[in-house]
């Protein structure tokens, strides 16, 4: 299964690639992850829990950098058993563009591979959760450099007003409808 994408971090591509080797940050991003202990020097050990289709099992694996080139891209390669439930591996080549603007682009190429009961899921699941696991990933990667959300204003926008008008009419078309609902329980019952 591969795929690949592209995100712009609005952060310079120093900051990018610190998180990038930062045990804490590669924790929050890896979704179900229970543990992650070590460092980029000597690799990660990992234990991560997931439910693919019918199949949830807790995979003990590790991590590793390989083809680093400071600054500029690595790869992510990671294997972890998962028990009776088989086993996943692949890896993930990560490239880092400076933007004009100061920002981050982010590109990425995954390759996973399954096997075991996992692989007996069938294709569609398996590269659907490995397209949404790679999306999950990145998309906390992104959270983690850019740090939380600016908070909305407390003075609504019109259009927030706006849509809170539609809401306050529908909260009395129910109570239009509940004599009608009575009446049919009533025959129902009857």
């Amino acid at each position: 299964m591969q795929m690949t994408d592209d995100r712009t971090i609005a952060a310079p591509p120093e900051t990018v690639w610190k998180a990038l080797f930062d045990p804490e940050v590669l924790k929050a991003c890896v979704p179900g992850c229970q543990s992650l202990t070590g460092s980029a020097e000597e690799g990660y050990q990992a234990t991560v829990t997931q439910k693919v289709g019918p199949v949830k099992a807790t995979f003990k694996g590790e991590v590793t950098m390989a083809d680093v080139v400071e600054g500029e891209s690595c790869t992510l390669v990671g294997e972890g058993k998962g028990g009776a439930a088989g086993f996943a591996k692949g890896e993930a080549r990560v490239r880092l563009n400076p933007t004009d603007d100061g920002q981050t682009l982010l590109h990425y190429d995954v390759d996973a591979k399954v096997g075991g009961k996992l692989a007996q899921l069938g294709s569609r699941i398996v590269d659907g959760f490995a397209r949404r696991m790679a999306g999950e990933f990145f998309t906390r990667f992104q959270e983690q450099v850019e740090g939380p959300a600016p908070e909305a204003s407390e003075t609504p926008e019109p259009a927030e007003a706006q849509a809170a008008q539609p809401e306050a009419a529908s909260a009395t078309e129910p109570a239009a409808e509940a004599p009608a609902k009575k009446s049919w329980l009533k025959r129902l019952i009857s």
